[in-house]
């Protein structure tokens, strides 16, 4: 069994935020493989499945993701290295995109949230979102949507992870690495 997980906020207040990237490829996830909603006030999120694969949407704010994670791994007795994560990162430029198994946090609360509740061996999906000038606008910049100028490519960018999310199904990481990675935007072409 696979479980992806979309990090982000709840609500129509953060949907087209930077934060919310998870969450939005997700939704086109559970749409293309035509995913049936299975959420449980339990889980503490949204989650959706189709045969053997889980998605989830955490409903428990960023910096407690691993709440929620935590709860469907156990339920679904979900091996770790079984989960895949997918979140904004702004040490990346908008629109690159990495693969990984594992490492630290960053600074991110969500992964600091998942790394305190299930470990940190998981493969992370990370979609760079650009980052502030300065450190001290972070927690805004993340909360704030994409600039018109992203908004260009933000379909084309999300679709990319998507294939790539589809890709990790079935290739290995290393294949899907090679595949998919990108180092910014001008990588789609």
């Amino acid at each position: 069994m696979t479980l992806f997980v979309g990090l982000g906020n709840p609500g129509s207040k953060y949907e087209e935020t930077r934060h919310n990237i998870g969450f939005r490829v997700i939704d086109k996830l559970v749409d293309e493989l035509g995913a049936r909603d299975i959420s449980k006030n339990a889980f503490e999120g949204t989650l959706y499945r189709t045969a053997n694969t889980f998605f989830l949407k955490p409903a428990t704010f960023m910096n407690l993701s691993g709440k929620s994670v935590e709860i469907v791994k156990q339920f679904f007795k979900i091996e770790l290295e079984d989960i895949i994560v997918i979140h904004d990162d702004i040490d990346l430029p908008f629109g690159a995109v990495r693969f990984k198994k594992g490492g630290g946090h960053g600074g991110h609360n969500g992964l600091r949230s998942l790394d305190a509740h299930i470990g940190k061996d998981y493969i992370r999906v990370r979609v760079g979102v650009g980052k502030p000038e300065y450190k001290s606008q972070v927690a805004d910049y993340v909360l704030h949507p994409f600039s018109a100028e992203e908004n260009l490519h933000l379909t084309k960018l999300i679709e990319h992870v998507v294939q790539a999310c589809k890709a990790l199904l079935s290739e290995e990481l290393n294949a899907v690495k090679s595949k998919y990675s990108l180092k910014s935007i001008e990588g789609l072409g």
